[in-house]
């Protein structure tokens, strides 16, 4: 029987994890401290920059369309207060002149939605939140026991064919590539969370365009397969590993010396980060 406390969860940054690194997806999603039996996590930057940012844009849902933008300027001051959360170490920055320059970025992003808020101003749909506080979810497959879970941005309600489209804030400078599972995850969650059609997805570059760039979406069949594949990968890494250990399936493919994604969690190991305390979802969080 199916049971989601012993399924194994997958999502798009988990999943986007074990393909850039095994290692670096057992030591973000998996490995718990032995002494505290807490996960542990990073503090960096671009991370911080762009939690900032979607707090207070995709935060505009929580007024209705008609009053979103009465008050423009109230956005950067939403801003400011979010930021404080990363300020300094607590966001990864190792200097002054590096936040600023990271914060400058975010208000410029800031007032770019404040000047052009077009999709952001029409209906939108919400996805209820899964049991116990959870992400939204549903089983990608009973039998391997994989759940696929994730939270979207922005879903744009379209009155004139009741459909969604949905829309999703990018904070990097690089666009996303083609290969990415994250769209494909959208348009089965929607597809296995709602009633309503899918007729279209964006992605907002808020760094550099003043409106989102459409992107087309696979066929429900293409999306499934092309995450299926992944998540059975993770779940079958999963199981070795309880039978031989998961240092010897969780490998770095660039071997002992490790890949700029999983060694800076290994420095966390041996002790040469900097404990910044317990995370907001219960990690510990470092700064290396």
């Amino acid at each position: 029987m199916a049971d989601k406390y012993s399924a194994v969860w997958v999502s798009h940054s988990s999943m986007g994890d074990f393909i850039k690194c095994p290692r670096l997806y057992y030591l973000h999603n998996v490995y718990k401290n032995p002494k505290t039996g807490k996960k542990i996590n990073l503090v960096a930057p671009p991370l911080s920059l762009g939690s900032a940012v979607h707090e207070v844009v995709e935060g505009l849902a929580e007024y209705s369309s008609e009053t979103r933008f009465e008050n423009p300027e109230l956005l950067l001051e939403r801003f400011e207060k979010a930021w404080e959360k990363f300020h300094g170490k607590k966001g990864g920055f190792k200097s002054e002149d590096e936040e600023s320059l990271a914060k400058a970025r975010g208000i410029e992003m800031i007032k770019r939605v404040m000047e052009n808020p077009g999709p952001l101003k029409e209906k939108i749909v919400k996805i209820k939140e899964g049991a116990n506080g959870m992400l939204p979810n549903f089983y990608l497959s009973e039998k391997d026991n994989i759940i696929l879970c994730g939270r979207i941005d922005w879903l744009q309600y379209k009155e004139e064919d009741d459909s969604i489209h949905i829309l999703d804030f990018k904070t990097g400078k690089h666009e996303e590539s083609g290969e990415s599972l994250q769209l494909p995850i959208y348009q089965l969650l929607l597809n296995n969370l709602q009633k309503r059609k899918v007729s279209g997805a964006s992605y907002w570059y808020l760094d550099s365009d003043n409106e989102p760039k459409e992107v087309s979406l696979p066929s429900l069949q293409e999306s499934y397969d092309k995450v299926f594949k992944v998540a059975k990968a993770v779940s079958d890494a999963r199981t070795l590993a309880l039978r031989v250990g998961a240092e010897k399936v969780f490998v770095c493919p660039r071997g002992e010396e490790g890949c700029f994604g999983c060694a800076p969690f290994e420095k966390i190991i041996r002790g040469e980060a900097e404990s910044l305390g317990v995370g907001e979802w219960g990690q510990e969080i470092y700064l290396v």
